[in-house]
């Protein structure tokens, strides 16, 4: 069938399909059958030609649609009473996750709460820190040994035993729901574990499971596509294919051989994830994050990331989900060129209709570049040209997480701005391995390249800022600095636009953990060195000023609440400002006829800037910094303070 396909063919395949929806609508009420049917027919002529698009020369087409299209009727028909009241009411204000209210966390749950009834006791916890969004890491079924952890899933639908079963973690999203948190929850995209229920069916000869991964019967194509991948883990997984010697066959592995990537070439693995989707949609989670979605088609002489397939595919599974369950909406996380990252939004008439949230990683590498160099002219240029998004969209804007620190700026960034991107990541990596001489971070290298000499960094966002230095050496100085470094960052990502997201133990100043080195299931991951329990001493003394906990916890819970009170946080446009001052970043935002300046001092000195070249953007003479509650006067030159930062209003 052809790829291009009239109004009125769309309407006829969407006649003829319908009646074989109608066993697995049955059991609904009239209404309810009705709100599926009028978002089918709403959405069905988007859906229809991406799907055509990816597998419409196949001759079983309109078979495997029918098989998609009962799949989203079937979980619609199951989907709780209370999550359906949820998506109406989304769908009447469908950007409800540009609101200033949003605050997110992440955390793992056996390093945080031990358990999934350890987090539903904290989340007093969770509110008094200010979160209305929780995401909770990898916490389905996967091997005890090659795991990474949790991210090679064995099961969609069951808990890892340890942290509790399903339907606790059903009770604990309702229960999060009613204080006013959404739950966020990985999807594991690209592959399952080699000890999933499909990977054991192709293990034992299966033909159709087989079906569901890449296997080759020899390395002569293996060799081919490999001339055109990189290698993710050089370091711990070298190659992009893994032999197994009980079916004789080579398995597409991108990231660790226990990890079997799924062949989405075929429609009956699309409508598995479906179903694997929304089950967990009707489990009551309200983000989901698509992980590793650059690697999800693979096409031979390209290097199988970012490809128009993988987008066509994610927006059909949005469509789907915008059919069956639209109170959850998709997050991105593609830690690629700064400008492939932004098409995950989807683009055009698309906007919004891919992954209407997506982390920033471009943003979260540059605040720690500036803060090494102490000059914002990189982190300035690229928000100038990169920050942007469809306004139905939002980004996700962190200072850590799970993973390690990637410099992922563009090459051509960095030369516009004078640099050589090698030589600058190489200087990076060495100033947060605490090895270029006056680096106040102490970080690890992670995955070294020794043909590259490329690495990414890990560490706690306390010991990369300096803390775990200062600390050290008993400086009142230096560990002011820090505490003011760490300040600095979250009043950026609090203010500049989008979701912020705290990565749970930082908001407690907590250190590197080296403990790691004694396990021999971890030494060879350095990122463990940044995935340290809950420390319960530093939990209690969040209310006590005089410690660096107590300090960094409730300063940070005062900007969320600052945050969260003023609207002008709220979705709407950012732009970059030329400060005058190679030191200090700067950016206003508009909403609603409210302005807000925010200035960031990434200079561990007193920082002069002529605050009143901002009158020209149509700001008042005399603003309130929100943060200080003190007045700042647009006519005069304002020093800064060393790491300082205004959040200026009018």
């Amino acid at each position: 069938m052809a790829q291009s396909v009239s109004d009125y063919e769309i309407q006829k395949t969407l006649e003829r399909l319908l009646p074989a929806l109608e066993p697995e609508l049955a059991p609904l009420s009239s209404r309810e059958q009705d709100t599926f049917r009028e978002r089918l027919t709403r959405i069905f002529p988007e859906l229809l030609p991406m799907l055509l698009r990816v597998y419409g020369d196949r001759f079983d087409f309109f078979y495997h649609l029918q098989s998609i299209l009962r799949t989203a009727a079937e979980y619609y028909a199951v989907r709780p009473a209370f999550l359906r009241e949820a998506d109406a009411a989304r769908e009447a204000s469908p950007l409800w996750f540009q609101s200033q209210q949003m605050i997110g966390g992440v955390c793992y749950v056996d390093l945080f709460a031990g358990n999934l009834k350890g987090i539903r006791e904290q989340i007093p916890y969770f509110k008094e820190l200010g979160l209305t969004y929780l995401h909770l890491m990898p916490l389905f079924k996967s091997p005890e040994s090659n795991n990474d952890g949790g991210y090679a899933i064995s099961s969609f639908r069951e808990v890892n035993p340890k942290y509790g079963t399903m339907t606790e973690l059903k009770s604990l999203g309702e229960e999060l729901r009613h204080n006013g948190i959404n739950l966020v929850l990985d999807f594991v995209f690209n592959h399952t574990s080699d000890e999933h229920e499909w990977a054991k069916n192709a293990l034992s000869g299966d033909r159709i499971y087989q079906n569901f991964y890449f296997m080759f019967p020899d390395r002569s194509l293996p060799d081919r596509y490999e001339r055109n991948l990189r290698e993710i883990f050089p370091e711990h997984a070298p190659g992009s294919f893994s032999y197994r010697p009980e079916i004789d066959r080579w398995v597409w592995t991108t990231f660790y051989p226990f990890q079997w990537d799924l062949n989405y070439r075929n429609p009956e693995v699309f409508n598995a994830m479906l179903g694997e989707m929304l089950f967990l949609a009707n489990a009551g989670v309200d983000v989901l994050r698509l992980d590793a979605v650059a690697f999800i088609w693979k096409e031979m002489n390209t290097p199988c990331e970012n490809l128009p397939q993988a987008h066509d595919l994610i927006q059909a599974f949005n469509a789907l989900v915008r059919i069956a369950a639209p109170g959850m909406v998709f997050k991105s996380e593609a830690i690629v060129h700064p400008d492939e990252v932004a098409r995950y939004f989807g683009e055009g008439a698309k906007a919004g209709y891919e992954c209407p949230i997506s982390y920033n990683p471009t943003l979260m590498a540059l605040l720690w570049e500036a803060l090494a160099t102490r000059e914002v002219k990189l982190l300035q240029h690229s928000m100038r040209k990169r920050f942007a998004h469809p306004r139905n969209c939002a980004w996700v804007n962190y200072v850590r997480v799970h993973d390690d620190i990637g410099w992922s700026f563009a090459d051509e960034d960095a030369r516009e701005m004078g640099m050589n991107p090698f030589d600058h990541r190489q200087f990076l990596n060495a100033f947060y391995a605490g090895e270029f001489e006056g680096s106040f971070a102490r970080g690890l290298r992670f995955n070294f390249n020794p043909l590259t000499l490329d690495a990414r960094i890990c560490g706690m966002l306390a010991s990369l800022a300096g803390l775990e230095t200062a600390l050290n050496a008993r400086d009142s100085i230096l560990i002011e600095h820090a505490c003011r470094r760490i300040m600095l960052l979250y009043g950026v990502i609090l203010s500049i636009g989008g979701i912020p997201l705290i990565y749970l133990g930082d908001e407690l100043a907590t250190l590197n953990d080296y403990s790691y080195q004694a396990d021999s299931g971890k030494v060879l991951d350095q990122r463990w060195v940044h995935r340290p329990a809950l420390d319960a001493r530093r939990l209690e003394n969040r209310h006590n000023k005089t410690t660096t906990e107590g300090r960094i916890f409730q300063e940070l819970v005062h900007l969320i609440k600052l945050r969260k009170s003023h609207a002008i946080f709220a979705g709407g446009d950012t732009y970059i400002l030329d400060t005058g001052n190679p030191h200090v970043f700067g950016y206003i935002r508009w909403r609603q006829g409210a302005g807000f300046l925010g200035l960031f001092n990434f200079s561990e000195h007193e920082q002069a800037v002529d605050i009143a070249r901002f009158r020209v953007y149509g700001f008042m003479q005399i603003m309130r910094d929100l943060v200080s509650d003190r007045a700042v006067i647009l006519t005069e030159r304002y020093k800064m303070e060393p790491c300082e930062f205004l959040w200026l209003s009018n």
